[in-house]
């Protein structure tokens, strides 16, 4: 049984496998306990319960996972049609039989450290992408799902209809300006900071581009504003008619006034 599970499996996994009611399961495990050829190593900070048979594949099976665990950063989402194949990268010198893609499964389920999230993506267990918390975790997922800037109203119903959650309008747009991880860029529409998109109102995004270009034509900054808000080109122009933080010079290009 141990073996056609790959054999490292996780206790939960191996009793559920063979009954669903308790007292099996119970008996189950005393078979186990009492059995000279299965092996049981508790539960740490790395790994859950898990019964082998093999000490060698057992050490491959964990070393793998450490590396793998090692590979990934807090802000890795790997999809799980990927996160097998990444996975077995790290187990190349086992027999092809082992390297199934259910028995990859079942391997990363033992580690503690390597999971998945309610949208089927799995990262570290550590972060927020994996082990959410609140709505503004909800929202980062469905944004970075959705894959650009969405309305306020679309990221609560979308919150309700993958996470199965109650998500309030007002509540959600709350949570939205609270956190660094979004940026507003238009009328409602909120994108995430990691794609980019300067923070600020649009005399702040207008100051930030010419900071990091230089002087620029009226043109030129519509430009670069529009890649960065979605405003009308006039909201743009009023701002940069405001001698308080802009001034124009001969060439016609505007630069931060002294504030």
């Amino acid at each position: 049984m141990i073996e056609s599970l790959g054999g490292v499996v996780v206790e939960a996994d191996l009793l559920g496998s063979v009954a669903k009611d308790e007292s099996t399961q119970n008996h189950l495990h005393f078979l186990l306990v009492v059995g000279e050829s299965f092996k049981k190593l508790k539960e740490d900070e790395e790994f859950k319960h898990r019964w082998y048979v093999d000490d060698v594949l057992a050490e491959k099976v964990h070393g793998a996972l450490r590396k793998f665990y090692k590979s990934l950063s807090d802000n890795d989402l790997i999809p799980e049609s990927e996160v097998v194949s990444k996975f077995l990268d790290h187990v190349k010198d086992m027999s092809a039989e082992a390297r199934d893609d259910e028995v990859a499964k079942r391997w990363l389920s033992v580690s503690k450290q390597i999971g998945k999230n309610p949208l089927g993506e799995w990262g570290l267990t550590s972060s927020p992408n994996i082990n959410i918390k609140g709505m503004r975790d909800c929202a980062f997922l469905v944004i970075r799902r959705h894959g650009s800037p969405i309305h306020f109203r679309e990221v609560a119903k979308s919150i309700e209809k993958l996470f199965g959650k109650k998500a309030h309008v007002a509540t959600t747009h709350n949570e939205l300006i609270k956190d660094p991880r979004f940026v507003l860029v238009g009328r409602g529409l909120y994108a995430l900071a990691e794609w980019g998109y300067l923070s600020g109102v649009v005399k702040d995004v207008i100051r930030k581009i010419i900071e990091k270009n230089g002087p620029l034509t009226k043109d030129k900054i519509i430009e670069k504003v529009l890649k960065e808000r979605y405003v009308k080109e006039n909201t743009i122009l009023v701002n940069l008619q405001n001698p308080k933080y802009f001034k124009k010079d001969k060439e016609g290009k505007y630069s931060a006034a002294a504030v």
